[in-house]
C-alpha cells in the first residue's frame, strides 16, 4: 500500500466518522495556509510603497477582505479567497469611498502559478479597474 491510498483510507475513515471535523482539520492543514500565503503575497506586493495601507474588514476562515488605503482615503475592497485550488483576487465597491469599481471577473490562476509576480500583475489589473 503506497502512502497515498494509505492517506485516502484514514481521510475516508475520518470523514465518516466526523465531517465537519474532518473538514475542519483538512482546511487546517490544506487550504488555510494557502489562504496566508495569498494574504502574504498582498502585503509583499505593496511593502514598498509607504502611502497604500490594507486593513482587514470582514474577513472570515475562508475569504480574507482587506480595505485598501491610499494616502490614508479608503478607496476600494481587496478580496482574496481560494475557489476549487485556484487563487482569486477581486476587487469591489466599500462604503465611505468615493471611488467607484468597474465591474468585472476576479482575476484567477492556479495556486501553484500564485507567487510575487502573478499578484503584482492582478493587483495592477484590479487598480485598473477603480474609476476617480
Amino acid at each position: 500500500m503506497t502512502q497515498d491510498s494509505f492517506e485516502d483510507a484514514c481521510d475516508r475513515l475520518s470523514q465518516g466518522i466526523d465531517a465537519v471535523q474532518f473538514e475542519r482539520l483538512r482546511w487546517s492543514k490544506t487550504e488555510g495556509p494557502m489562504l496566508a500565503r495569498l494574504v502574504e503575497l498582498v502585503h509583499l506586493a505593496i511593502a514598498d510603497r509607504d502611502e497604500f495601507e490594507l486593513s482587514e474588514e470582514g474577513a472570515s476562515s475562508d475569504i480574507k477582505r482587506f480595505v485598501l488605503k491610499v494616502h490614508a482615503n479608503r478607496v476600494a475592497g481587496i478580496v482574496i479567497r481560494l475557489d476549487n485550488g485556484r487563487a482569486s483576487v477581486a476587487i469591489e465597491d466599500i462604503s465611505r469611498s468615493r471611488y467607484a469599481i468597474t465591474p468585472a471577473e476576479p482575476v484567477t490562476a492556479d495556486f501553484a502559478q500564485a507567487d510575487a509576480q502573478w499578484m503584482a500583475t492582478a493587483l495592477k489589473t484590479l487598480f485598473g479597474r477603480i474609476r476617480f
